[in-house]
């Protein structure tokens, strides 16, 4: 999956792909598989990117064209957890119903909303597509 506006974020900024390499570090490589869609950058080297250049991650994402951020991204797994439950509620939807749309097991997905693990970069741009209203910046403000 494609993070739509990592390239042109960084390009913005001036850096090159191995200026953003050393900040996680990865090869340079890695970074290219990222801007390309080749490889899926992880949730939480997008935060930090995110976090450092002060991007929105709903613009990192394509959703939105604001592009800054007024505050951090936080990664709490407990608060993550009760955001991601209560979107799924307010859309009427069953763990079961997502899971099925995420293509994963009901207790895979159980997982996000009991905060045992992250969700995964790829789930969370899926649920743009089921959930309205949906904002990832939300999920993650401190």
């Amino acid at each position: 999956m494609i993070i739509k506006n990592l390239r042109e974020s960084r390009e913005r900024l001036d850096l090159k792909q191995i200026d953003v390499a050393k900040i996680f570090p990865v090869a340079n490589s890695t970074v290219s598989g990222w801007e390309t869609g080749k490889d899926t950058i992880p949730l939480k080297n997008l935060i930090k990117y995110a976090n450092y250049y002060n991007y929105s991650l709903d613009y990192l994402f394509g959703l939105s064209n604001k592009k800054e951020i007024t505050s951090t991204f936080e990664i709490d797994l407990n608060k993550i957890s009760k955001k991601l439950k209560h979107l799924r509620e307010i859309n009427n939807m069953t763990q079961k119903e997502v899971a099925k749309h995420l293509n994963t097991s009901q207790s895979g997905y159980a997982h996000y909303e009991n905060a045992r693990n992250l969700i995964t970069t790829t789930f969370l741009y899926s649920l743009t597509k089921i959930y309205k209203p949906f904002s990832i910046d939300d999920i993650f403000k401190n």
